[in-house]
C-alpha cells in the first residue's frame, strides 16, 4: 500500500485501540458509578492512595515490629480510615526457599474471605434484574433433586439451606486432595439428603457457596470468575485479584507441623471455586471495601440485604458471648469483645483459611475503619486475630488490647 494512499494502517489500528480502551473503561466506570437507585446518586470513586510504606499507628508498629522479627507474625496489614492509609506494612517471606521477600503488593490467597465476591456477585446480579434471592435454587440448577425445592437462594447466601457441608461429608480427606470440575461438585452435593429444612438452622456451608456459583455463571452467560473481572476487579482496577488457577504467582503458603513451617504447595483450589478460590493484595481489598461499603458496588436494598442478619431467631450465642450476624457472605460482630481489653464497636467482616493462609478483613462503619491482615501461615490464626483488633482499636481512639480473651 502505499504511504500516502491514506491513514497509515498501524495508525489507523491504533486509533481504534485507544478508543475501545476509552470505551471499556468509560462502561466500566460507568457501571460502578451509575445511580445506587432511581434519583440516587453516587459520589465518585476515590483514588487509590499511592502503594509505600505507612506506619502511623505507633503500637501497632511496635507489636509488628516484635513479631515479623520473630517469626510469629508473617504477613500483611493494611488500615485505613476513610480513605487514608494510616498502616502498610509486611513482615516475612514470600518463599522462604529463595529468601523472597514479601511486597506490599504480594498476592495472597484470600480462602473463605472470597464468599463475600460471591455473595456480591448474585446480589449485582439482583440489582440488574437476572434475579432474585428470593429464586428457587432449583429455578438455575438442572435435574435438581426434589429435597431441593424448598431452598432459595439466599438459603445459600446465608448459611441455611440444610445442604451438608464439603468437609461435613463422608471421605472429605480425599475429595479434599482431588482436583474437581464444577460439575462434578453439583452432582456431588447431589448425593446428599439435607441436614435440617432450610432456613430452620445455620450450619457454616462452602458447598452452597460453589452452588452459588453455578448461579452466577447461568444468569450471567459468563464463567464466574470472569463475571467477577468485568463486574467488579476491571473497574476497581484490582489488577492483582482474581481466580487462582495455580498460575496466579500467590506467595507459598506455610503451616506449623513441628520444626519450621513446612511450605504448602497443593492448595486444590478447585473444590472451593466459588467458596474460597479467590487471591488478592492489601490494597486491591481496600479498593473493594471502599467500593462495597461506600454503596458503588450495590443498590441500597441490596446492601442493606447483604449486611442484615439472615439466621433464624432462636440461634445460640457463641461460646457464652452474643453470636455474630450472620450476613450474606459477611459477618457483623462487636469482635473487640474477644481481646483485652475490650471494646465493642461493631465490626462487619470475613475470615478465610486454606492451605497455608489465615486472614481476617474488617470494616468499622461507624468510624469508617478498614483492617486487613493476611498471613501466609496457616498456623498463625491467634496472631492474625489479635492483631486485627489491635489495629482496630488503635485507629478507632480505643485502649490497645495486648492480649486474647481466653
Amino acid at each position: 500500500m502505499p504511504r500516502r494512499a491514506g491513514n497509515h494502517p498501524r495508525l489507523t489500528f491504533g486509533l481504534l485501540a485507544i478508543v475501545a480502551a476509552v470505551a471499556a473503561a468509560a462502561i466500566a466506570w460507568a457501571s460502578l458509578n451509575r445511580p445506587a437507585a432511581p434519583g440516587v446518586a453516587v459520589d465518585p470513586l476515590p483514588p487509590r492512595p499511592p502503594v509505600v510504606v505507612v506506619e502511623a499507628l505507633p503500637q501497632l508498629k511496635g507489636q509488628l515490629d516484635r513479631w515479623g522479627g520473630s517469626g510469629q507474625f508473617t504477613g500483611g496489614v493494611l488500615v485505613a480510615r476513610g480513605d487514608e492509609v494510616l498502616y502498610r506494612q509486611v513482615h516475612g517471606f514470600a518463599d522462604q526457599r529463595t529468601g523472597a521477600p514479601l511486597q506490599l503488593n504480594s498476592r495472597f490467597r484470600l480462602a473463605s474471605v472470597s464468599k463475600q465476591f460471591t455473595a456480591a456477585a448474585i446480589l449485582r446480579l439482583q440489582d440488574d434484574g437476572a434475579l432474585s434471592i428470593d429464586d428457587p435454587l432449583c429455578r438455575w440448577i438442572e435435574d435438581c433433586p426434589p429435597a431441593w425445592a424448598p431452598i432459595r437462594l439466599r438459603h445459600l447466601l446465608a448459611h441455611t439451606s440444610g445442604i451438608p457441608d464439603l468437609m461435613a461429608r463422608p471421605g472429605w480427606g480425599l475429595r479434599r486432595v482431588t482436583p474437581a470440575s464444577v460439575e462434578e461438585l453439583t452432582e456431588d452435593s447431589k448425593r446428599y439428603g439435607l441436614q435440617f429444612e432450610p432456613g430452620t438452622k445455620v450450619r457454616y456451608n462452602n458447598a452452597g457457596y460453589n452452588l452459588l456459583g453455578v448461579v452466577v455463571e447461568k444468569a450471567s452467560g459468563q464463567r464466574f470468575p470472569d463475571y467477577l473481572r468485568t463486574a467488579f476487579f476491571d473497574p476497581l482496577g484490582m489488577a492483582d485479584t482474581g481466580y487462582d488457577d495455580g498460575f496466579s504467582d500467590v506467595v507459598m503458603g506455610y503451616a506449623n507441623l513441628g520444626g519450621p513451617p513446612s511450605p504448602q504447595p497443593n492448595a486444590n483450589l478447585s473444590i472451593i471455586f466459588a467458596a474460597g478460590a479467590l487471591y488478592s493484595t492489601l490494597d486491591d481489598l481496600l479498593a473493594w471495601n471502599r467500593a462495597l461499603h461506600g454503596g458503588h458496588l450495590l443498590s441500597p436494598e441490596s446492601y442493606r440485604q447483604m449486611i442484615a442478619d439472615h439466621a433464624p431467631e432462636d440461634t445460640p450465642d457463641e461460646r457464652g458471648s452474643p453470636r455474630r450476624l450472620w450476613g450474606l457472605g459477611l459477618f457483623d460482630k462487636a469482635l473487640g469483645r474477644q481481646v483485652r481489653p475490650d471494646f465493642l464497636d461493631r465490626q462487619i467482616y470475613h475470615t478465610g483459611s486454606w492451605s497455608g493462609f489465615r486472614n481476617l478483613v474488617t470494616h468499622q462503619p461507624d468510624g469508617d475503619v478498614t483492617v486487613i491482615v493476611l498471613s501466609n501461615n496457616y498456623h498463625q490464626r491467634d496472631a492474625v486475630f489479635l492483631i486485627s483488633q489491635q489495629a482496630m482499636a488503635e485507629a478507632l481512639g480505643r485502649p490497645f488490647p495486648t492480649e486474647l480473651a481466653r
